[in-house]
């Protein structure tokens, strides 16, 4: 069975790993500090904190914002339940809006529809890689009738002047929008290291921030490292020095701070990036061509002139077919030793959303995408030769349906 997205665990990780096991620190420590680091080299922000998950770190960000209750987040609807979740847990609204029928990316005009006085924050989401719509984005919230609906309700909040952009670039690490890279796009981008991730901590994440000048990101560093780790004034490694012992509780804080076990795969897996993203583009280009000659074929968009995907996730849609026919495909192609994927299914379509009132006719482009979008195996060790079995496979499964 060709596996669809294993991570990249070899010697040179080991090697990292064991010496961040045999170094007597194992917790949040060097490792950790030199990967927020080369994290905020890499992505050219501001200052990144690293956290153990996507989701914790949004909702950290989330509350030092002072979203809550009577506060609106825009989401779209078409994407994972983290996103929804964490403005869930803070007491804000998720406001679902429709996705564009091109590139599966939160549709501008929608959000435009269900921005009110009560919208805080905006989260794009980077579906597969590929980059939002972020200039457009800012001269959406910029318009003066966007700013004069702004209601402020902190001295943060006031600050900005505007609705903020938190980016949830979870599948967008190393991609490239208007020559920058995610992480110093948006005003703040959340990022994830899961396992099938292009760049996998094992599980972890990262909060990149990018505000405007007159933050002062540094207070911003150190505010979030206390408030990851229970709201103390020191770290565990902080602790260890001479008469260091003592601390405060300066919150009720959270605890979701990374391990320098986690940093150690993090530290490895950014260093051969470069390699790891050229692998992933000539993956790209190999099912693109490998579907050039069927008309059922509506292969995805990943580089425009201002895009570059960070190649994460390859979603074939197949042309005029429902929702019964997809999975009839799906179950075809694991039928031939292949394993294939669905991302996503939108958010209105799950139990817990539903019962909440949302209503998937609501959002039809995301429905329709979804009904007809198969998700192909992308990942650094996967050969050619595999390759050309994933292609053939979907091919016989596609014609053997339609």
């Amino acid at each position: 069975m060709i596996p669809f997205s294993p991570p990249r665990i070899d010697q040179k990780v080991l090697d990292e790993v064991n010496a961040a096991l045999l170094s007597g620190w194992i917790t949040t420590g060097p490792r950790t500090k030199l990967f927020e680091k080369k994290i905020t080299e890499y992505c050219n922000c501001k200052t990144t904190v690293a956290v153990n998950s996507w989701t914790n770190g949004m909702e950290i960000f989330l509350r030092w914002w002072g979203i809550g209750p009577g506060d609106e987040v825009i989401i779209p609807a078409y994407t994972y339940c983290a996103s929804a979740n964490v403005v869930i847990h803070t007491g804000a609204t998720p406001v679902m809006v429709d996705i564009n029928n091109s590139d599966f990316n939160i549709s501008l005009k929608k959000i435009e529809e269900a921005i009110t006085e009560k919208t805080k924050v905006i989260m794009p989401v980077d579906i597969s890689g590929l980059p939002c719509d972020y200039t457009e984005l800012f001269d959406l919230i910029n318009k003066n009738e966007i700013l004069n609906r702004f209601s402020p309700k902190n001295e943060k909040q006031k600050k900005l002047g505007r609705i903020l952009i938190a980016s949830d670039a979870a599948h967008s690490f190393g991609a490239i929008y208007a020559d920058k890279r995610s992480g110093s796009i948006a005003d703040i981008t959340c990022f994830s290291f899961h396992a099938v991730k292009n760049l996998t901590t094992a599980e972890g994440g990262a909060i990149c921030f990018n505000l405007p000048n007159n933050y002062d990101h540094d207070s911003i560093y150190k505010e979030l490292c206390i408030k990851v780790l229970h709201g103390q004034s020191k770290d565990a490694l902080s602790k260890t020095k001479k008469g260091a012992w003592k601390y405060d509780v300066i919150e009720p804080g959270y605890k979701c701070n990374m391990t320098d076990i986690q940093a150690a795969i993090g530290l490895i897996e950014l260093e051969r990036y470069k390699e790891n993203l050229q692998r992933r583009s000539e993956i790209f280009k190999l099912y693109d061509d490998g579907f050039n000659d069927q008309d059922w074929a509506i292969k995805p968009i990943h580089k425009t002139d201002i895009k570059t995907s960070s190649y994460h996730l390859y979603l074939l849609r197949i042309n005029n077919i429902d929702e019964s026919k997809r999975d009839k495909i799906i179950q075809l192609i694991f039928d031939k030793e292949v394993s294939v994927n669905v991302h996503f299914q939108p958010l209105p379509l799950l139990s817990a959303y539903k019962n909440m009132g949302y209503q998937i006719s609501n959002y039809p482009i995301a429905f329709n995408n979804y009904s007809c979008e198969i998700s192909l195996p992308v990942y650094f060790t996967l050969s050619n030769q595999n390759v050309s079995k994933i292609i053939k496979a979907v091919i016989d499964s596609v014609n053997s349906v339609i």
